[in-house]
């Protein structure tokens, strides 16, 4: 579903313009986390508020949406976040090569249409683009309600040499459901008794 054009968009992207960039400075001495297709925000929100040491960095293709999260930022007066509009194929961009240490994919459009296989998050040019900005110990964690798309992922991962740790098929009933931060989608979802699906690649 397309994201209704917010009211008066332009003056309120302008009034929390102080988390946007274009590109991020990173600080070497800390860790970075960048959330591909932030949404609402909720996610990374949740994850900058419990770790203030850390810095989080939230891309999405659309304006509207990443503006909600924006302003939940600024509401919750943040500095370890800022927000990007652009697209994933663009990152190797915008960031330095090796220079961020994890990636997260949150409940990624799924494309089921055969072929569009090109378009999904985990297919390998994509993996091409995180595996030039990640760290060499870093990883990319993924999570999915979609059971096609996990499969298409461990096949992906796996064929481009990442290691997989921690898959799980049921996320909310294993040992990682503790921790875990739920996206607005994945609250959604799980209440309708789907199983969120989640892995841990890690560079090799």
């Amino acid at each position: 579903m397309r994201a209704r054009k917010k009211k008066h968009g332009a003056e309120r992207l302008e009034a929390v313009s102080k988390y946007f960039t274009t590109i991020p400075e990173l600080d070497s001495n800390k860790v970075t986390y960048l959330e591909i297709g932030c949404g609402k925000g909720k996610f990374i929100i949740e994850n900058a508020e419990r770790n203030p040491d850390i810095n989080y960095i939230a891309v999405e293709k659309v304006s509207d949406v990443i503006l909600l999260a924006a302003e939940k930022a600024n509401d919750r007066e943040l500095k370890n976040i800022k927000f990007m509009i652009c697209d994933a194929k663009g990152l190797t961009e915008v960031f330095l090569p090796h220079s961020v240490d994890y990636i997260y994919l949150n409940f990624s459009d799924p494309w089921p249409k055969a072929g569009h296989y090109k378009r999904r998050l985990t297919y390998k040019a994509f993996l091409d683009v995180y595996r030039h900005i990640l760290k060499e110990d870093g990883a990319i964690f993924f999570k999915t309600d979609n059971a096609g798309l996990f499969e298409f992922s461990l096949e992906q991962f796996t064929e481009d040499g990442w290691n997989l740790k921690n898959v799980t098929y049921d996320l909310h009933n294993s040992e990682f459901a503790k921790d875990n931060i739920m996206t607005e989608y994945e609250k959604n979802f799980s209440e309708k008794g789907f199983n969120i699906h989640r892995l841990e690649a890690w560079v090799k």
